[in-house]
């Protein structure tokens, strides 16, 4: 049995909600996380609204554009710290909320750093994506964090994203209690289950395959030396 101990995951919660007890999304995070914490993964929840956290495409809001504070580059130290990161989001106007851009915009902002391979700073971790919300758009969701995660370095696994939506409209959102039954929607949902339990399980498996190789292999995407692997005739 392959074992996941030594392994470690951050989950950034981007929810709109003050209270991380009132978030829906991270009732389906906690779902995820509970899996990864039963395989001996360490695991961080990180809501982003218990922190001030600077605007722009800055490594430091304080230094760089003159923010009173800045929580983020405590946040990023944590990220670069693990080798999973998965954020989760609500969904707003069918897409992510404004704070999961803010988390992207920010992560960005070091994706030019190296790291000791020389590589960009994010190769060698493993990214997945929690999505919640009442109308269509888990697919939208998953489809912008997932490319900008394979953008900047990370690596994304088979199915690293899931979801539950409840019917288009006002209703429920997920675990909500439901007044005639008292159980909690969206909880008996087998695609939202199957799904959460086989994207937690592919990205532990996906950071251990790295972490077993010690890291992503570092032929043909340094930088610094990419033309010395390049056969300049086919360009």
């Amino acid at each position: 049995m392959t074992s996941f101990a030594g392994l470690s995951a951050v989950y950034l919660n981007a929810s709109l909600k003050k209270n991380s007890a009132d978030s829906h999304t991270l009732l389906l995070m906690e779902k995820s996380a509970s899996i990864m914490r039963a395989e001996g993964v360490e695991v961080e929840m990180i809501h982003m609204l218990d922190h001030q956290i600077g605007f722009g495409m800055v490594t430091d809001a304080v230094a760089d554009n003159g923010a009173v504070a800045d929580d983020w580059p405590g946040i990023q130290t944590k990220i670069m710290a693990a080798d999973i990161l998965v954020i989760g989001s609500p969904i707003w106007l069918g897409v992510k909320s404004s704070l999961a851009t803010l988390a992207i915009e920010r992560m960005y902002a070091s994706s030019g750093e190296k790291n000791s391979k020389g590589q960009y700073l994010y190769y060698g971790k493993t990214a997945g994506c929690v999505v919640t919300g009442n109308e269509d758009g888990v697919k939208a969701v998953g489809m912008e964090l997932l490319y900008a995660f394979q953008h900047i370095g990370y690596v994304v696994p088979p199915q690293a994203d899931c979801g539950w939506i409840g019917e288009a409209g006002p209703g429920p959102s997920y675990g909500d209690p439901d007044p005639d039954t008292g159980k909690r929607f969206g909880y008996d949902n087998d695609f939202t289950n199957r799904n959460t339990t086989i994207m937690t399980w592919n990205l532990m498996h996906q950071a251990k395959i790295l972490q077993d190789i010690g890291g992503f292999p570092d032929k043909g995407n340094v930088a610094a030396n990419w033309e010395s692997v390049t056969n300049a005739a086919q360009f």
